[in-house]
């Protein structure tokens, strides 16, 4: 079962930021959305951004925890999907995991099996 690598997470102030990566497979890549989720202890994973596929132009949208602080984005030559996340706060930490799937009107239905994740710790 293909799964995606995420990589990136660390430990990290309030005010920071970190750029998280997310490998995937070609045919992936040029085919589904991709979407960036995170899980915190205790809650459910949510989704945080999403991009369309290379084929449908690589659009993105936001959650609106995210809106304003966070960028994903789609490297063609590397496969890559990644998540900036700029003006860290301590309601960011959480595991983030990428998975790739179908859009919906809400988000993103995903298709692969989750990876391991990145932690990010938003700490002082």
């Amino acid at each position: 079962q293909v799964q995606l690598v995420e990589s990136g997470g660390g430990l990290v102030q309030p005010g920071g930021l970190l750029r998280l990566s997310c490998g995937t497979p070609e045919r992936i890549f040029s085919t589904y959305g991709v979407g960036w989720y995170r899980q915190a202890p205790g809650k459910q994973r949510e989704l945080v951004a999403r991009i369309s596929s290379r084929k449908s132009g690589h659009i993105a949208d936001y959650a609106d925890s995210a809106k304003g602080r966070f960028t994903i984005s789609g490297d063609n030559s590397k496969n890559t999907v990644y998540l900036q996340m700029n003006s860290l706060i301590p309601e960011d930490t959480a595991v983030y995991f990428c998975n790739a799937g179908y859009y919906t009107e809400e988000g993103l239905d995903p298709i692969l099996s989750w990876g391991q994740g990145t932690q990010v710790t938003v700490s002082s």
